[in-house]
């Protein structure tokens, strides 16, 4: 089932739905920068594709949609099963719960190397303690070689609540392009904002576990704590997602619809973030936030909520201010902060960027996945010796 020798081993991606999204987008950087001779690309979404599918710009990247219906949706595995023998892949790699199901489809298919990666958890089930999730869960990961995380906090839940034993865990943190987000030479960019305006913004597909709602509750409560400046105030919420139109109808109700941004999908995020001046994340579980890792590129402070792995990322008191989740009172205080002291804002924001050049350089997380693929092709040439490819450069 393998490549021929004189071309790399494919690579299938198998996600849920491919979008605007952090995952999504730090999946395409991936498939954008690893080496072309090291492996090729396909991209099967178990739903469908937007627009976003565009920044793929690697040549030869073919993207598939099986249309799958909501359920069980069986016709989705036979249809994935028929894909794959097609396409011969050396390597399946599926993302999160809502594709872990089909590594027996891949199996059966006679892909020999199956990869799943944990990046964060659903809204409905924040810590991970969903039965029937985590009961399928344990039940795929005899079908993997490999269940990776991409945060400490994600890792250690594998290992202890699911059982991914040692051989299989492996730990792959998120990367950034530092030189494409980048603080604004001077002064902050006004291409979106007037100037002398205090900009509080964030970057996320517009769903439940994001909780921009609470996140639209804070800046209320900021107007109201800083009267004085309170024309000064912006909130910007970038990105598209099923629950936008009832964010708006909600700054809407609020009396605040002047002051918020709420502009759906963009493609210039590192120019709008260069517009920022601190970074905001209200979710309610994450994996390694790759939108605060931008932001802190980009020079800005952030403030999020103490779950997932935004707390390895955030330094607190260092590169931003850490609050609970849920709690507007708590992150309105904290964005307030940084409102009354710009000082201390730029402090953080230069702090941020230097930790992520130190420890999330993009370069290692592209290197760092393609070792995943080539020690587990090693590995399974032992047993399949029509995989030699994968080793071969």
């Amino acid at each position: 089932m393998a490549a021929p020798c004189n071309e790399a081993p494919l690579v299938v991606h198998l996600i849920y739905r491919l979008d605007f999204g952090g995952l999504e987008n730090l999946m395409v950087e991936r498939i954008n920068r690893m080496p072309a001779d090291a492996y090729r690309h396909a991209v099967v979404c178990l739903t469908g594709y937007t627009d976003f599918s565009k920044k793929i710009t690697r040549p030869g990247v073919d993207l598939y949609s099986l249309g799958k219906k909501s359920g069980l949706s069986l016709g989705t595995h036979a249809a994935l099963w028929k894909l794959l023998r097609k396409l011969k892949p050396a390597v399946l790699h599926s993302y999160n719960l809502s594709a872990i199901e089909y590594a027996p489809a891949a199996l059966l298919a006679g892909v020999p190397v199956r990869v799943n990666g944990a990046h964060g958890r659903d809204a409905a089930d924040p810590q991970g303690r969903n039965r029937k999730h985590n009961f399928l869960r344990r039940m795929m990961v005899p079908f993997y070689d490999c269940c990776y995380a991409n945060s400490a906090d994600m890792l250690e839940w594998n290992r202890t609540i699911i059982g991914v034993p040692a051989h299989k865990s492996r730990l792959l943190a998120n990367g950034i392009d530092s030189d494409k987000f980048r603080p604004a030479a001077g002064d902050r960019s006004d291409a979106f904002f007037a100037a002398g305006c205090i900009v509080i913004g964030t970057v996320g597909r517009i769903q439940d576990v994001k909780d921009h709602a609470t996140l639209v509750d804070a800046f209320v409560q900021l107007l109201d704590r800083m009267p004085e400046q309170r024309a000064q105030l912006r909130l910007a919420i970038v990105g598209d997602g099923p629950l936008l139109e009832k964010l708006r109808a909600r700054v809407a109700a609020a009396g605040i619809a002047d002051q918020v941004w709420l502009p759906g999908s963009r493609t210039d995020i590192a120019d709008i973030l260069r517009g920022l001046d601190i970074f905001a994340m209200s979710s309610i579980a994450e994996g390694t936030p790759g939108s605060a890792l931008e932001a802190m590129a980009s020079g800005l402070p952030v403030v999020g909520t103490r779950v997932g792995g935004i707390p390895e990322v955030i330094a607190d008191g260092v590169t931003g201010l850490l609050v609970p989740a849920s709690d507007p009172a708590a992150m309105a205080q904290a964005l307030e902060r940084y409102a009354r002291s710009p000082a201390m804002a730029r402090e953080h924001g230069a702090a941020g960027r230097e930790r992520v050049q130190r420890h999330y350089n993009m370069n290692a997380m592209v290197a760092g996945y393609q070792s995943m693929y080539d020690t587990l092709c090693e590995r399974k040439t032992s047993f399949r010796k029509n995989i030699k490819s994968c080793v071969e450069s």
